[in-house]
């Protein structure tokens, strides 16, 4: 037996022996025993993904799983990517996870239900890109959703919130689940079948207007799961209300698949499109990546920012889809190549760094109970070790060197550039302003994480919690550990991926050979005149770093420096109060974007019982809803609600007036077959 198919048996397995495991095992025996279950389905992801992007094709149909159609398989280096990275996450996360539902009893995450459905979400990570039909990818897809959906209500019993946070999930992934049944229904009738191969060939035969029916219906349920704009609304109320370890597996690897899907469906299955699909893509990326970080930015709680930027970086992976899809259709295949690479290789980024982010921000929480940035600070001296990891995470977020996020980003600032030589109106004016917003985007995300480490870490504490917080234990750590090794890899040696993302560029039929080589130290760009050393990069700015620091003090041993207090006024020391909080440092964003945001803020005075001149009370309040689902869901909403109210005016109790609408039922429906027949 390959590598491949054993290390899927093997995941399959440890899966289904740690959801009994979960269920039935005392809760001292099942956390740990789920957990190290959960990190096994993990490892064979790893081991059939890193075997996949090695060359490694397997394909398989077991007739019995499932009725009528079967299960059909199939694994290449496309599948090996997303499999690989949501191995990867799975692993270290459920080593973390041991460590973080350890201390909560045997409610939230470490309950039966909970620990009996973290190996299946894991496992539905993992398998979703192994699917090879349409049957068998719905039935893996709602495994996913459904694992999700229970994870994120572990913790249902502790805050109203989170059963909030679950009903707009459930809502928004079954709308999605809808669109996609029948984008692959329409699909699997007009090309004659459900298999892969035969949509792939019945994909050529399809009219435009159908094949295009088909994308934008699937498109919508893909960039809803990769909380794109507008369809992100249940992504940062999810996300924040998870546990931490399912918030990280959420954002570092389930989000991906909206990606993959979009990319199997819309390059592979259908063959790429024309030119319209991808600007559309291309505008949803924009407006994603763009509108996502300024709602972190205005964010103060720490997880909300966190959610907000996956948002981003998964508008940036949709701008690098779309514009491979937008030089595939003008017939250019290398730039459409590098573009597909760029956009996979942040996938992998994006997943390392947002998973220790996570992991940390868990940390925090699990420490001091909060999650709010006006109230922490000083944790750099009471957590180093989450202080010190939180910043490398944030470094591969902001995509500045040597960040593990900077070689990806600049990749696809590469392919923009450049493909400003394919003749076209409609690419004059994308790709240069897709260029602005990635630019824009990078700037905003470098104030973000500044304000995040900044104010939650290196400030001075707000409340009694954040200035008694303990350092996490030893289990998180050594979950966080590895998602940081994992970072310095990516962003010391991202050529060693390099053969296996032309590989996986290859599977939707690009010339995917050359696109990424280097050997592992230094990354060039075929057929462009490109290069980067990330390595070289790495050692430059820390000499460069030692250097900053270490002349002032081999200056300072020649001249002595005579302390003195300096005036202050007669202030004193400077209080708690008197720092910048997280909502103060965003402020000049604000004002910037105010157009944009549309703050709403209000001032209440309360005058005294004596006189209304005589003030008792002044409360100001200030608030950046989510303008989207300000304007867009929330009429929706009470117009549903209206028509729901309205409607209990039909059931009046009255037998008569119920058979009288069985008979019009009855008649519209013979109406129906009259005309079809």
């Amino acid at each position: 037996m390959s590598a491949i198919p054993a290390a899927l048996a093997t995941a399959t397995g440890l899966g289904g022996a740690g959801a009994v495991a979960g269920f039935v095992l005392p809760y001292r025996l099942r956390v740990p025993v789920a957990g190290v279950l959960t990190a096994g389905v993990g490892a064979g992801g790893v081991v059939a993904g890193v075997a996949a992007l090695g060359g490694n094709r397997w394909t398989a149909v077991y007739s019995g799983l499932l009725a009528l159609a079967g299960a059909h398989l199939a694994v290449d280096a496309l599948a090996g990517v997303f499999m690989a990275v949501a191995g990867a996450v799975v692993g270290a996360v459920a080593v973390y996870g041991i460590g973080y539902a350890a201390g909560h009893g045997a409610h939230g995450l470490g309950s039966r239900t909970a620990q009996a459905a973290l190996p299946l979400f894991a496992l539905g990570l993992v398998l979703v890109p192994v699917a090879a039909s349409v049957s068998t990818f719905l039935v893996l897809w709602e495994l996913m959703a459904l694992g999700s959906l229970v994870l994120v209500l572990a913790e249902h019993r502790k805050r109203p919130s989170v059963r909030q946070a679950g009903v707009w999930y459930a809502v928004m992934t079954h709308l999605g689940l809808v669109l996609l049944l029948a984008g692959f229904a329409l699909f699997a009738a007009q090309a004659g079948g459900e298999t892969f191969a035969v949509l792939r060939a019945g994909a050529q035969h399809m009219s435009p207007a159908v094949r295009g029916l088909v994308f934008v219906l699937v498109a919508l349920a893909f960039t809803s799961k990769a909380g794109a704009v507008p369809l992100h609304a249940w992504l940062p109320r999810a996300h924040p209300e998870a546990p931490s370890p399912v918030s990280a597996l959420m954002s570092a690897a389930m989000v991906n698949l909206g990606v993959y899907g979009l990319v199997r469906t819309g390059l592979d299955l259908l063959g790429g499109g024309p030119a319209w699909w991808w600007l559309g893509l291309l505008a949803v990326g924009g407006a994603s990546a763009v509108y996502g970080i300024l709602q972190a930015a205005m964010a103060s709680d720490l997880k909300r920012l966190l959610a907000y930027s996956t948002s981003e970086n998964m508008g940036l992976v949709l701008i690098g889809v779309g514009a491979s899809g937008l030089f595939t259709s003008y017939g250019d295949g290398p730039l459409a190549a590098l573009a597909l690479a760029a956009a996979l290789l942040h996938v992998v980024n994006h997943s390392a760094f947002k998973a220790l982010l996570f992991c940390a921000a868990g940390s925090v929480l699990r420490s001091t109970g909060l999650r709010d940035l006006d109230l922490l600070g000083g944790l750099r001296s009471r957590m180093p070790a989450t202080a010190g990891l939180f910043a490398l995470a944030a470094l591969g977020a902001v995509a500045l060197p040597p960040g593990n996020g900077f070689i990806s980003e600049w990749l696809l600032l590469q392919s923009l550039i450049h493909g400003l030589e394919v003749p076209g109106v409609a690419v004059a004016v994308v790709l240069p302003l897709s260029v602005a917003l990635v630019a824009l985007s990078a700037g905003i995300a470098a104030a973000v994480f500044v304000k995040a480490l900044g104010v939650g870490f290196f400030a001075r504490p707000r409340d009694e919690r954040a200035a008694s917080a303990r350092e996490a234990p030893p289990l998180m750590l050594t979950g966080m550990g590895l998602l940081a090794v994992g970072i310095v890899g990516l962003a010391v040696v991202p050529g060693l991926l390099g053969d296996g993302l032309d590989r996986a560029v290859g599977a939707v039929g690009l010339p995917g050979s050359g696109v990424l080589t280097g050997g592992g130290l230094r990354v060039r760009l075929a057929d462009i005149s490109a290069s980067l050393a990330p390595l070289w990069v790495v050692a430059a700015l820390t000499a460069a770093i030692l250097l900053a620091t270490g002349l002032p003090r081999i200056y300072g041993r020649r001249r002595r420096r005579a302390n003195a207090r300096l005036w202050d006024c007669g202030g004193g020391a400077p209080t708690p109060r008197m720092a910048y909080t997280a909502t103060s440092f965003a402020e000049p964003l604000q004002r910037v974007f105010d157009d944009v945001l549309a703050p709403e803020q209000d001032v209440d005075v309360t005058p005294v019982r004596e006189s209304a001149y005589l003030v008792e009370r002044v409360r100001f309040q200030h608030r950046v809803p989510d303008r989207i689902e300000h304007r867009l869901y929330e009429p929706v909403l009470r117009a549903l609600a209206g028509a729901g109210q309205a409607a209990r005016r039909l059931a009046g109790g009255s037998v008569h007036l119920y058979l009288g609408y069985g008979f019009a039922g009855l008649v519209v429906l013979l109406l129906v077959l009259a005309v079809g027949w």
